[in-house]
């Protein structure tokens, strides 16, 4: 191991660089600008620093060092021990505070002990970051067993080009485990598109997909090369393939079943080498046995299911996820990294997070900007939070329900339970027609006259 020993006093160097060449490799300096070039030259363990060096401050000096090599053990010398100095050096970073005359028995046990200490922390940073790496994937936080299960199949499947179907409520973080399959595997340098099918309208959608030639259609001012043309060689991420309409669903079957597109007004197939990821909040075998998606291009699609559990369903993750986003957010604003006093951690534990991590994520963004000091309390969360509008744990729901305020009409009273109901389903309509029993029609015009009393 190397030592650096820093004094003004060439005896003091010489006497210990003597009593410690035996054990250890030994580099002198009598002041800071030949100190930091031995840093910056050598790699340095451990240093004994002089508090007290001629023109210069050993203080001063013993922060800069940790600056420049933050895991350096370093230990202070000086005639002139006091305990003020010594709780300074401390702060700053001092291993320990030795005092002239150096004993050099007592020299170099502190040195073993020291350098003892440095290994040991290196070892815990190591497990550390293998913990984290364990609770992470490209991005990805989560300890539980549903997520590790979803880590390994990303593992897994990221260097094949199978399609991939992900499932899973809204705010789950479906495009993030797409991307992760994407930079993670051999595709990594092609590109990653990703098109949002419920977003775009019909026309719009397949030009945006397939591209057109100038003069196709009113508009279509220039030619476009499509989604799947500028993917090639990389992967497209189709997001709510389930409002994909059943004229693009037969489209995008031909170019799972052929590999080839045509612009739209081009009479030219052109081959296109594209790995397709879709994802979906819906019930697909459900939309197939309703007509409203092509069973083949289903099972062409979900080729590898991955789905993704709600929130509620894997709540050893809130944690880790709670302090993922109040660093984030405390860094995005400019801030000191703030913290939550035990009530608010507990609000946020027990919350069921119907929409899933995006809502926590914009939880967390809300306290960070809204609350005025270091320590967020209940008062600096959301009101949905602060009166568990998610009905507290699942099985507290379950037996708990919605509670109604007194006071209400009849009417007010369906309209809240019917939106609650919609809410708990992740917005999947059927699913809430069903367990209203009534028909998914008489749902939608509900839903309207809910609207229309808005307005």
């Amino acid at each position: 191991m190397n030592i650096l020993i820093i004094d003004d006093e060439r005896a003091i160097c010489s006497s210990l660089s003597f009593a410690l060449e035996d054990e250890y490799r030994v580099f002198t300096a009598s002041g800071p600008e030949e100190s930091l070039q031995v840093l910056d030259q050598e790699p340095i363990d451990g240093i004994l620093l002089d508090l007290n060096l001629r023109g210069a401050s050993g203080m001063e000096l013993l922060r800069q060092i940790k600056e420049k090599k933050p895991d350096v053990v370093i230990i202070m010398m000086t005639a002139y021990g006091s305990i003020e100095s010594s709780v300074e050096a401390m702060k700053a970073g001092a291993y320990h505070y030795l005092t002239k005359p150096l004993n050099l028995e007592e020299v170099k046990l502190l040195l073993r002990k020291a350098l003892a200490f440095q290994q040991l922390h290196q070892q815990v940073q190591v497990l550390s970051q293998a913990v984290r790496q364990q609770e992470t994937y490209a991005g990805i936080i989560g300890k539980s067993s549903a997520m590790q299960k979803v880590f390994q199949l990303i593992q897994k499947v990221k260097d094949i080009n199978s399609n991939v179907l992900i499932t899973g409520e809204s705010g789950t973080g479906k495009e993030l485990v797409a991307r992760a399959i994407h930079y993670q595997g051999e595709r990594q340098k092609g590109a990653f598109s990703v098109i949002n099918c419920a977003a775009i309208p019909e026309p719009l959608l397949e030009s945006e997909l397939f591209g057109h030639e100038k003069g196709a259609f009113t508009g279509a001012y220039a030619k476009q090369q499509g989604l799947f043309e500028r993917s090639d060689g990389g992967t497209i991420f189709l997001d709510e393939i389930g409002e994909m309409p059943l004229a693009l669903q037969a489209k995008i079957l031909r170019v799972i079943q052929e590999k080839v597109v045509t612009p739209i007004g081009s009479q030219q197939p052109k081959e296109v080498d594209v790995r397709i990821i879709s994802a979906t909040n819906r019930n697909l075998q459900e939309e197939v046995a309703k007509g409203n998606f092509r069973e083949d291009l289903y099972y062409r699609l979900n080729v590898i299911p991955i789905h993704l559990p709600p929130l509620r369903e894997r709540r050893e993750d809130v944690p880790l996820l709670v302090e993922h986003f109040l660093a984030l957010y405390s860094a995005n604003m400019g801030v000191r990294k703030k913290t939550f006093s035990p009530d608010a951690k507990r609000m946020l534990y027990h919350y069921a997070y119907p929409g899933n991590v995006r809502e926590l994520s914009n939880m967390l963004e809300y306290a960070v900007a809204l609350s005025e000091n270091e320590v967020i309390e209940p008062r600096d969360l959301p009101e949905a939070v602060r009166e568990n509008r998610s009905g507290g744990t699942v099985r507290e729901a379950a037996e708990r329900g919605l509670l109604l305020p007194e006071g209400l009409t009849l009417a007010e009273a369906e309209r809240m339970y019917i939106l609650y109901t919609l809410e708990k389903n992740g917005g999947h309509r059927l699913n809430t027609a069903r367990q209203l029993a009534i028909s998914e029609r008489g749902l939608r015009d509900k839903l309207k006259q809910y609207l229309r009393g808005a307005e």
